[in-house]
């Protein structure tokens, strides 16, 4: 339920992939929105090639929807954001570069232009996870996101999942480091996560993750003969 946001986003991310040295795409996920999404995501994808629409149905949530778009994705480099341009995509620039250094870059939103409400209980979450997990992640509420596609493949995306998107990803042995992004108010619409929803939510799926991280069995192997 993002449409009226979807045309400047389009215009936003066209100018910064028009300056890139690769081809690039771009993936809309549709979570069986009830606007009119859709239709402007068919006409801008009439004007550019680039532009890709999944549909997902029954309604999944932002897990699945995540997912859908990493399963689709044909490049190399795989980013996410948020349709409220509440993301920039200029940012994605200095993301991309610091993957020379990693598998996962996330951005930290500096100055965020949120109620004070969910800065708040962000703060809150935030603190208690990185208690919880041990993770040092500064922000893993922000979805603006780089990451190598080969770090994605073996992750299935369980419902919450992506509110813990970095970490399953270091389970899985990926190099993840942070970035500070800009972060902008939100022009249209509202949000469609309530705060105190978010609170009862994520606290199950945080302690299943901190169970999930204690059972990671780490190893080396090393084959000391082969057959010729």
């Amino acid at each position: 339920d993002e449409a009226p946001s979807l045309a400047e986003l389009q215009a936003e991310l066209a100018s910064v992939l028009d300056a890139f040295p690769f081809e690039s795409e771009v993936i809309f996920v549709d979570d069986e929105s009830t606007d009119d999404g859709r239709l402007v995501v068919g006409l801008l994808a009439a004007e550019d090639p680039r532009v890709r629409l999944l549909v997902l149905s029954p309604h999944a949530g932002q897990s699945a929807a995540l997912e859908a778009g990493f399963r689709a994705a044909r490049g190399e480099i795989v980013a996410t954001l948020d349709a409220d341009l509440q993301n920039d995509p200029a940012d994605l620039p200095e993301l991309v570069a610091a993957l020379a250094e990693a598998d996962c870059v996330c951005g930290v939103r500096v100055e965020r232009k949120d109620r004070w409400s969910a800065r708040f209980v962000s703060w809150i979450a935030n603190g208690v996870r990185r208690r919880v997990l041990g993770d040092g992640i500064a922000d893993i509420g922000c979805s603006l996101r780089v990451m190598r596609r080969s770090s994605l493949e073996r992750l299935k995306l369980f419902r919450g999942a992506h509110r813990f998107l970095p970490v399953l990803l270091a389970l899985e042995g990926a190099r993840i480091v942070e970035r500070p992004v800009r972060h902008r108010p939100r022009r249209h619409g509202s949000s469609n996560y309530g705060v105190w929803m978010r609170l009862r939510v994520v606290w199950a799926d945080l302690l299943g993750v901190a169970w999930l991280a204690r059972r990671v069995a780490r190893y080396e192997v090393k084959e000391l003969s082969r057959r010729a």
